[in-house]
């Protein structure tokens, strides 16, 4: 029965295909451990058909193993949960499959235990597996065993912390070496090997430390960049992208021994893959040299240690332009725009290469631009433009100023080529030139030749228009007012109506509705110019808005007569658009939106009531009623009883995360725009924020936004914000416990993201109490936050923002708590400490300025104490008069010691 419903799950009917899924989910949710037999049954069984068997592996994969992190966290409970015979019974059918004859099935199984692998070895639940994997490599004579051994060994390594298995990464890489070494018959076999080498090299670093077991790596490595099996050459190269990534400091030595070479030519390759893996290759040396070229900068300044950079880009340059430049014109008439292919790589490569060397450049690829970029052959033509614009960030500006100037004629003129092509690389040229050299447009009659070229070119192809809104967007952001508000003009403001009406001329054209990526590049440029206009482009703004509601209540007309999923999929993806537009609109035209703010709020809803659960639709909708209530403030009062149930309904919907995500922020919106008129609906805001807490499915990154819209609504509630304080706190406290290991990356980035919610709940919450005169509620949970924030001090992982957090709180606390409470807190060494920190920032001058003034208040609240002591010295010795006489003239000061002596005293 199991095979006939796998079966039917590739069915080309999607009747049968929907019927065979849901029979699946039924015995899975009925019956799970039965279920896991009957799929372990079926990818063992050796009489089954490959493909029925591959359909049983991926299922039972599918049963321990998702992308959503929610869901996968689900899978691994009810994995753990599972009774010990079961999980036996899994292991042992999938261990076996790893002998069986069909390579797919043994394949299959591979990724089912490496699915498993990750569950139970961190658990130490399966601590035989490698053991068992590294003997079926060692000891086997069979190849599709070893193989199958080696691709378990390299998908395992892929999943599990490196620490885990570090343990045991000698006899890892005993095994995956010996596998991949030139003397092994089967290149199957060999292929595995490098793939698992190239998967567990991060956790073989004791061993690379090693020049000796270092240089057999490499050996064996760049011996299998040489083999006549391509997916084994490809593999090899993979894995020198990977050892350079990991290991650059350890390169030297190999790059004048065998890498330079063994790369260079790599890059000449006949075989694509091949060669896009070899400047892969260059362009990691490039990204490796780069983020070098950072911390020497960081490590100079801050007098620490200066890391090692061999300069490998800037050796190779002159062999590597060449090649690249070469490379540039590997593409036929035929090629797809967004297939990534050798030339996108090679001037990818160019690119990182001119940020790398920067001036160095310039000698090697001028020539070829310049004896090119009017060549007959299209395909150097569009060539050289690419290698000219690849080139601009990276070198002295100054220095490409000229060269700038004098290509934008020949540019602005290719825009009228005959090829696609080259008009698509030259209007990304002109994008990449008004992004990185946007002065050498200051010129109005260089300015007014690329702005009409390129929105002619809006009614061209879809990619060559897409690269024409890019260019547009780019040349808005750059030529921007320094002062919207103040600013009456800027240079785009004579084309400001134009550019605006020749793209929704260009949203009404048939290919907008058909690539539905350039008609979102039409609407993004359209939100772009908005947003960065002047003040003499508002009268526009104010008639895109009408149109652009205009067109939005055509699409609601239109909602109930599209039937196709597809359809309808693109119409929402239009409303997205359409109100992306309308919220830039809104947040340009400030108080001047106020007179249309009940047509846009009906239109919103409308929208709103008539968008699926799960429609994208919804996200654009809510962020434009955000910009809405963030504009009009108050006035925002008389629609919030129509709009809370849809946001009481996207603070539910924890499996569409982003949605909810939108909606926590949006309270937080509403709460600013209201502050204590939002108290009739707080109650049933906290139990949805609290509900998301506690929620297992909703994605863990909604949960810092939630903990900072605590803090939105305290501020906006004051002293009210007491009923739910003790609440609030717990959860706080709790989520302030959280910690990250040293190497788990992503989990140290969320940790400080839940850190940074918990910050700006504290904030919003002393503020909001303070505003209120009920600060006092705060001082038997103050110990603990002050506990928190010194163990976020001690973090080496600690980020700006989080400093930036804790100086702004100890600020609101010394504000909060003048009278001395909280001194024995203050006068803790690690407050002044992070204060220095805060005030020596390189970042943001934000920082600085909260270190300033957590410093100042600090002081004022010392040097207020001072001030009592040394008053009730002179009240006890009776020499109040006598010190008045003697400071006599200091008004200020004396002003100030009669009020604190008066407050005290009288």
């Amino acid at each position: 029965m199991i095979a006939e419903i796998l079966a039917n799950t590739l069915s080309p009917d999607q009747a049968i295909r929907e019927e065979a899924v849901r029979q699946l989910e039924t015995l899975e949710n009925e019956n799970f451990p039965t279920y896991l037999q009957y799929l372990c049954e079926e990818l063992a069984n050796e009489n089954s058909p490959s493909h029925i068997r591959t359909v049983a592996g991926i299922s039972l994969k599918n049963t321990v193993s998702a992308r959503e992190i929610a869901r996968k966290e689900q899978m691994v409970q009810r994995w753990i949960s599972l009774n010990e015979e079961t999980k036996q019974s899994v292991k042992y059918f999938v261990l076996n499959t790893l002998n069986s004859d069909d390579i797919k099935a043994g394949s299959t199984a591979a990724q089912v235990i490496a699915a498993i692998a990750a569950i139970d070895v961190p658990r130490d639940q399966w601590p035989d597996l490698i053991q068992i994997l590294l003997k079926n490599v060692t000891e086997s004579n069979k190849s599709n065993l070893k193989q199958a051994s080696l691709q378990t060994i390299g998908y395992t390594c892929e999943l599990i912390n490196p620490e885990i298995l570090a343990s045991q990464s000698n006899s890892i890489l005993t095994a995956v070496v010996n596998g991949a070494v030139k003397e092994e018959p089967n290149q199957e076999v060999r292929l595995a090997a490098i793939q698992a080498l190239t998967n567990s090299l991060e956790f073989t670093r004791v061993n690379f430390e090693q020049e000796t077991e270092r240089n057999y790596i490499m050996q064996v490595v760049c011996e299998a960049t040489q083999s006549e099996n391509e997916n084994v050459k490809v593999a090899a190269f993979e894995c020198l992208v990977r050892i350079m990534q990991l290991y650059y400091e350890k390169m030297e030595f190999y790059m004048q021994k065998a890498l330079y070479g063994l790369t260079i030519i790599g890059m000449k390759s006949d075989d694509e893959k091949v060669a896009l893996q070899a400047v892969e290759f260059w362009s990691t040396v490039c990204d490796e040299e780069i983020a070098l070229a950072v911390e020497i900068e960081e490590a100079q300044i801050t007098n620490s240690e200066v890391p090692v950079c061999h300069y490998f880009a800037k050796a190779a340059v002159n062999d590597l332009v060449p090649t690249l430049l070469l490379l540039l014109t590997k593409k036929g008439m035929d090629d797809e725009d967004d297939e990534w292919n050798i030339s996108m790589a090679a001037a990818t490569c160019l690119s990182l290469l001119a940020t790398c060397v920067e001036d160095d450049i310039v000698g090697p690829v001028l020539p070829f631009v310049e004896s090119n970029i009017n060549n007959a052959d299209w395909v150097y033509r569009e060539a050289a433009i690419m290698a000219f614009g690849s080139i601009l960030e990276g070198p002295n500006p100054v220095n490409l100023y000229p060269l700038v100037n004098q290509a934008l004629p020949l540019l602005v003129n290719l825009m009228k080529d005959d090829i696609t092509q080259v008009k698509d690389t030259t209007a990304w040229t002109l994008g990449r030139i008004s992004d990185v050299l946007p002065d050498t447009l200051k010129n109005e009659a260089t300015l007014h030749s690329l702005v009409t070229v390129v929105t002619e070119g809006l009614s061209d192809t879809p990619r060559v228009a897409s690269n024409c809104c890019w260019c547009l967007m780019n040349l808005a952001e750059q030529l921007e007012p320094e002062d919207l508000e103040v600013n009456i003009t800027y240079p785009l403001s004579k084309y400001f109506e134009g550019i605006i009406n020749a793209l929704l001329n260009a949203s009404q054209q048939e290919q907008a509705n058909t690539e539905i990526n350039f008609r979102a590049s039409i609407y993004e440029a359209m939100s772009t110019l908005v947003s960065h206009c002047s003040k003499d482009c508002l009268p526009v703004v104010a008639k895109l808005t009408e149109v652009t509601l205009q067109k939005l209540d055509e699409t609601i007309m239109l909602q109930n007569q599209i039937v196709n999923i597809d359809d309808r999929l693109a119409h929402h993806e239009l409303q997205a658009n359409l109100c992306s537009v309308l919220t830039s609109c809104i947040r340009r035209l400030d108080k001047d939106i106020t007179v249309m703010s009940d047509k846009i709020m009906t239109t919103l809803l409308n929208i709103i009531s008539s968008a699926s659960k799960s429609s994208t639709v919804l996200e654009d909708a809510f962020l434009a009623v955000g910009a809405l209530s963030a504009v009009i403030e108050g006035g925002f009062s008389k629609y919030i009883e129509s709009f809370v149930p849809y946001l009481n309904i996207a603070l539910q919907a924890h499996e569409e995360y982003q949605m909810c995500s939108i909606a926590v922020g949006l309270v937080g919106d509403i709460c600013r725009a209201l502050n204590e008129g939002v108290i009739p609906f707080t109650d049933e805001f906290m139990n949805h924020l609290l509900e998301d807490l506690q929620s297992s499915i909703l994605h863990r990154d909604v949960k810092p936004a939630i903990l900072s819209c605590f803090g939105d609504i305290a501020l906006a509630i004051g002293s009210n914000f007491v009923n739910y304080l003790q609440i609030v706190m717990v959860v706080l406290k709790q989520a302030s416990g959280m910690e990250a290991s040293p190497n788990d990356y992503d989990m140290i980035d969320y940790v400080n993201q839940l850190r940074e919610g918990i910050l700006e709940a504290y904030v919003g919450i002393v503020q909001g109490l303070k505003s209120g005169n009920s600060a006092g509620e705060m001082a038997s949970y103050v110990n603990d936050i002050f506990a928190f924030m010194h163990n976020i001090h001690n973090d080496v992982e600690k980020t700006e923002a989080l400093i930036r957090g804790i100086l702004g709180l100890i600020g609101d606390f010394a504000d909060a708590f003048p009278n001395g409470e909280l001194n024995p807190l203050f006068n803790e060494p690690w407050i002044s400490e992070i204060i220095r920190e805060g005030k020596r920032m390189r970042g943001s001058i934000s920082t600085k300025e909260v270190a300033k003034w957590a410093n100042q208040v600090n002081n004022i609240i010392f040097l207020y104490n001072k001030l009592i002591k040394l008053i009730e010295f002179i009240v006890n010795e009776k020499l109040l008069f006598i010190y008045l006489l003697l400071i006599d003239g200091k008004e200020i000061f004396t002003s100030c010691f009669c009020f604190l002596l008066g407050k005290h005293y009288f």
